[in-house]
């Protein structure tokens, strides 16, 4: 019989522990071995029962869970799945729970937590088995400190030479800001899918462009795709390039899941493979599934440029596997090393 996923629920609610005790428990995958109402609780819990992943509420009393991140993954690295609410506050710190070590995020239903119940616990289940075999490894003996604004000038200007696209799933927030936090401002216009549920890309855009040389936003209709801005699809909306005479812009619109996923990388990808051609250079970062891997391949066809994150680095080793075993990648690279591969291209 198959070892079952061992999870430790964290949540300084009773009802919610219940819920999500009783919710996951459905599950014949998995068990939970254990529930904790604050980290201090947690970390005895985790010392004793070594759980494969743990579920972690957004914001507790005592010590948050961004805090109780940036303590437990340098000593001891486990897949942790978020439990946020939708809240301004909620949403800004589920990104640097993201950026301190956890892997996904699950949004507690917005009318309370009896309703819509059941989709967040499919979710739930969905993202604790995706952790459960993610490699969070290198966040052992990691200095983690909160994020610092850099001081830099941001410099927009006119052309559209080039054009850089990346998609990105489980583990990807992390893979993109170590891009973009040290690309110059000259670089092209970069378009970017990352796999993140509505109302939250916002708040990643917003703390990446604090720690860039690059203006980073969340796409609207119509944005230009220039040198030195980074453009990230809205969660729930599609996202193409296209090309309006002598520039390129984005179009955003309401669409069915493509893969699975809306905003999905196949969509944006197809696209610049279309408009863009081999001007682009297309990038898939880690993340489970196959989503790109057609937009990918379709890109390098094109006479795209095309790089996929090396399984070493990966968080998940599943979008640019299935990429690179389609032909679509045209180099693996470990994600340190993926901002140098770029600029030699564009050189």
């Amino acid at each position: 019989m198959p070892k079952k996923i061992k999870v430790l629920v964290v949540d300084d609610s009773a009802l919610v522990r219940n819920i999500l005790q009783s919710g996951l428990a459905m599950d014949p995958e998995i068990e939970v071995v254990a529930t904790a109402a604050d980290p201090y609780q947690a970390r005895d819990r985790i010392l004793e029962l070594e759980p494969d992943v743990l579920t972690l509420d957004v914001e507790m009393p005592r010590m948050d869970g961004v805090a109780f991140l940036r303590k437990l993954m340098p000593q001891y690295p486990i897949p942790v799945v978020m439990v946020s609410a939708l809240t301004e506050k909620g949403k800004r710190i589920t990104m640097e729970a993201l950026e301190a070590g956890a892997l996904d995020f699950v949004t507690k239903p917005a009318t309370g937590i009896s309703r819509g119940l059941n989709t967040m616990m499919g979710e739930l289940i969905e993202k604790v088995k995706i952790a459960s075999v993610a490699d969070v490894s290198h966040w052992q003996d990691k200095v983690i400190e909160p994020p610092k604004s850099r001081p830099v000038t941001k410099v927009l200007s006119g052309s559209t030479d080039k054009v850089i696209v990346i998609g990105a799933s489980t583990g990807g927030t992390e893979a993109i800001r170590t891009m973009i936090k040290v690309l110059p401002a000259s670089t092209p216009g970069v378009a970017i899918v990352q796999h993140m549920p509505p109302g939250f890309i916002g708040a990643f855009a917003e703390s990446l462009d604090k720690q860039s040389a690059m203006i980073v936003k969340e796409a609207e209709n119509g944005d230009r795709v220039m040198t030195g801005r980074v453009l990230i699809a809205p969660g729930g909306k599609q996202m193409k390039i296209f090309r309006s005479g002598g520039i390129y812009q984005v179009k955003i619109f309401d669409g069915d899941k493509v893969n699975g996923h809306c905003p999905s990388v196949s969509v944006l990808m197809n696209s610049a493979a279309e408009y863009v051609g081999d001007n682009a250079i297309g990038i898939m970062l880690t993340g489970m599934g196959s989503d790109g891997s057609d937009g990918l391949l379709a890109m390098r066809k094109a006479g795209a440029r095309t790089f996929g994150q090396d399984e070493k680095s990966c968080v998940v080793y599943g979008m640019p596997k299935v990429a690179f075993e389609k032909g679509g990648v045209e180099k693996q690279v470990h994600i340190e090393n993926m901002v140098p591969n770029i600029l030699r291209v564009l050189e």
